[in-house]
Formats: structure tokens, C-alpha cells, sequence
């Protein structure tokens, strides 16, 4: 019989450590393996990407007891069709579409993404500094005729004793083209989504806000933190899996916090942002941090009826409460 050698007695225990480590490591892989599984489809470069991106890298899924499944498209109708066909479980979706998915018996919970209503850009040179000095300049229009920015300017001016519509110039066009137009003197002022206006101001101090969305909120005296954007789950799989969408809720809750509190996180998301200058990344985090919802009370969804009424909706058929995702619900 051999003797037990120092050197068989150390490859023995590395041998055991490193059998130790594997188990715990397929272990952990198992768990992970069976956590629920939540799939959401989001634009490549949208803003949601942002803080998904987030919570899959700091693995604030696993620690809310689910697993994300991303799943990218490159444009709004496919995020649309994935959610709608059942391909997806969630997307992200603009109030007006879920009202109208609604009023076609296809309803959705709606979780709260972003308050971020859109903003109203000029030069910085320009005399429009209010809804009054509106009337006479051209004004380029991003989202088309039922775009909620262009219909809160209207109800507005129209409190105003003013006819926007008649008194102004008004080309609707998608946002990069708005953006050159205005960088061409073709339009004198921009309604347009907030991350093309973060990325104007961005570039240096050209551009302005005119005034902000949030002061027509108000005017019509509605809350200025109105959530317009948020994750979309159809209400059938959402009933069966209210505990998943609330750990989703919570996940989503962590990244913002991160994002707010360490500023360096932001560096890593470059990519997702298409690679931006500093200017435009500072404008972009500050407008995106600026648009977090607050919390879903019984007001905000009153407003956020109030809201979509505005926008043409049938009183008679408004998205109740209980489509409204409230936390601890």
C-alpha cells in the first residue's frame, strides 16, 4: 500500500473544494433556472431599454425573485405586435393606445414608466416663450395629429380665448425630421418626444425650451406628474400573475433609485443611447430621471382619465382604476 502523500493529501482537498464549488455553482443555476420567467418586448434604443438593461445587468430581476427576458425590436408596430399576438408577456405602450385597446375589449394593466410628456423646443434666440406667442410661427409636430403634446397646446391656447390650429402653421413630421427642420429655420418651434429635446439641448446652447409641458398639466389643472407611459401586460395573464408583476414593479422601482443615485451607471448605457455626446448624455439622464413617475394615487388616476378625456376619449368607456398598477396591489 502507498503512502498518503502532503501532495495526494492537497490534490485531494483542491479535488473536493473545487466538487464543493461546482455543486453550489449548478445549484444556483437550477434556482435561477426556476424562477419565473418575465418577457418584455422594448425598443433597441428606446428609453425603457435604459433601465431594463439595468436590472438584468445588476441582476435586480434574480433579487426580486423573477428572471427578465428582453426581448429587442427595432420599431413601435413590432413591440405592438409582439405584446398583442402573445409573443411577449409585456411592452412598453403609450397611454392612448392601451385607452384605445380598451375601448376594442382588449384590456391591459398598465404598470407607470415614465411622466415624460414630450417637450417644446425653439432657439434660443426666439420670442416664444408662452402658448400666446404661438399664434403666426410654424410649428412641426411630432406623433401627428393625435399627439398629446399638440392637443394640450390646444386646449390651452383655447382657454385663451386662441384657435391654434387656425393661427399657426403646423407640419407634422417623425421626430429626426423635426429636429433638422428646426436646425434649418424651416419651423420656428418643435412639439416633440423628450429624448429628441434632450439630445437638441444636448448639443449646446442653440436650443431651449419654450416653456414646459408640465405648465399645461397644470393649467388644465391636472397633476404635472402624470405617468402617459408605462410597461403594458394584457389584464387576462396579469390577473393570474399579480405576484410577478408586482416583483416587476419592484425591480423597476430599484433601477430608478440606482440610476438617481450613481450617476457612473449611466456611462455603461451609452450604447443603448446610440453612443452621445456628454452634453446629450447629461441631458438625457436628467430628463429621464425627471420624467419618474410618483406614486399611482387615487387623484393621479382621476387626472389620467380627466386626461385621455381630453384627448377624445369616451367618458363612458375610460380605463378603470383597477387597469392603473398601484404598488403593494
Amino acid at each position: 500500500m502507498k503512502p498518503i502523500t502532503t501532495f495526494s493529501l492537497h490534490f485531494r482537498g483542491v479535488f473536493l473544494l473545487a466538487t464543493i464549488v461546482l455543486a453550489g455553482l449548478t445549484s444556483s443555476a437550477r434556482a435561477a433556472d426556476e424562477l419565473p420567467v418575465l418577457s418584455i418586448s422594448v425598443l433597441q434604443y428606446g428609453t425603457a431599454h435604459w433601465e431594463l438593461d439595468h436590472i438584468k445587468h445588476h441582476g435586480l430581476d434574480r433579487a426580486n425573485g423573477y428572471r427578465l427576458d428582453l426581448q429587442p425590436v427595432a420599431n413601435l408596430p413590432a413591440s405592438r405586435l409582439a405584446v398583442t399576438s402573445g409573443t411577449v408577456n409585456g411592452a412598453v405602450a403609450d397611454l392612448l393606445w392601451v385607452q384605445a385597446r380598451y375601448e376594442a375589449d382588449a384590456p391591459y394593466l398598465y404598470v407607470p414608466f415614465s411622466s415624460q410628456i414630450g417637450d417644446i423646443v425653439v432657439a434660443s434666440d426666439s420670442t416664444i416663450e408662452s402658448v400666446a406667442d404661438l399664434p403666426g410661427h410654424r410649428i412641426g409636430v411630432a406623433g401627428g395629429p393625435d399627439s398629446k403634446g399638440w392637443i394640450l397646446l390646444q386646449e390651452v391656447a383655447e382657454k385663451q380665448g386662441i384657435d391654434l390650429a387656425d393661427q399657426v402653421d403646423v407640419q407634422f413630421a417623425a421626430p429626426p425630421l423635426l429636429s433638422q427642420a428646426l436646425k434649418r429655420e424651416r419651423v420656428d418651434a418643435i412639439v416633440t418626444y423628450w429624448h429628441f429635446a434632450a439630445r437638441l439641448k444636448g448639443e449646446g446652447d442653440a436650443w431651449r425650451s419654450a416653456f414646459a409641458m408640465e405648465s399645461l398639466l397644470s393649467e388644465m389643472g391636472l397633476d404635472t406628474n402624470l405617468p402617459v407611459l408605462g410597461y403594458v401586460f394584457p389584464q387576462p395573464w396579469a390577473n393570474k400573475n399579480a405576484g410577478l408583476v408586482n416583483r416587476f414593479a419592484r425591480s423597476i422601482k430599484d433601477a430608478k433609485a440606482g440610476l438617481t443615485q450613481k450617476p457612473e451607471h449611466w456611462q455603461r448605457l451609452r450604447r443603448l443611447m446610440r453612443n452621445p455626446g456628454e452634453g446629450a448624455v447629461q441631458a438625457l439622464r436628467e430628463g429621464f430621471l425627471a420624467g419618474t413617475p410618483g406614486p399611482m394615487t387615487e387623484q393621479r388616476i382621476a387626472d389620467l382619465q380627466q386626461l385621455l378625456m381630453l384627448t377624445g376619449a369616451d367618458e363612458a368607456r375610460l380605463m378603470p382604476a383597477a387597469l392603473f398598477h398601484r404598488e403593494g396591489l
